[in-house]
C-alpha cells in the first residue's frame, strides 16, 4: 500500500515544518497487530498535520513481504525507515512520541 503526495523538493536535510521536501517513508508493520495499526495510524496522523503533501508512504506487511523485510535487514517491528530527503533513518515502535518522530525525519517543528 502506497499513499503519495507531492510538492517540489530543495536539499536540506534539516526541515522545518513548512518546508516542501518529498518525503520517502517505508513502515514495516507485522500483520494488523496492535502496535503495527498504532503505527500506521500515528504515522499518518504525524505526516497529515506536519508534512502535509510532501509525502510518500508505503507500508510493508512483513508477513505479506518477507523479502523487501529481508532486503532492508528488518530487525525489529514496527519500524520506520526515512529513504529521502537527506540521510536515510530507521525509527522503532509504535510511533506514538510525536516529537521523537519528528526529530528521527529531521523535521524541527517551529512551536
Amino acid at each position: 500500500m502506497t499513499e503519495h503526495n507531492q510538492l517540489p523538493l530543495n536539499a536540506d536535510d534539516n526541515l522545518s515544518e513548512g518546508d516542501s521536501q518529498l518525503f520517502r517513508l517505508r513502515l514495516f508493520v507485522i500483520g494488523a497487530s496492535p502496535n503495527s495499526i498504532r503505527a500506521i495510524t500515528n504515522l499518518k496522523n504525524i505526516c497529515e498535520e506536519h508534512i502535509k503533501a510532501n509525502y510518500e508512504l508505503e507500508i510493508i506487511d512483513v508477513y505479506q513481504q518477507p523479502l523487501i523485510a529481508e532486503a532492508e535487514q528488518i530487525v525489529a517491528l514496527p519500524l520506520l525507515i526515512k529513504k529521502s530527503p537527506g540521510t536515510e533513518r530507521k525509527l522503532i515502535g509504535d510511533m506514538s512520541n510525536t516529537a521523537k518522530v519528528l526529530k528521527g525525519l529531521g523535521i524541527y517543528s517551529e512551536s
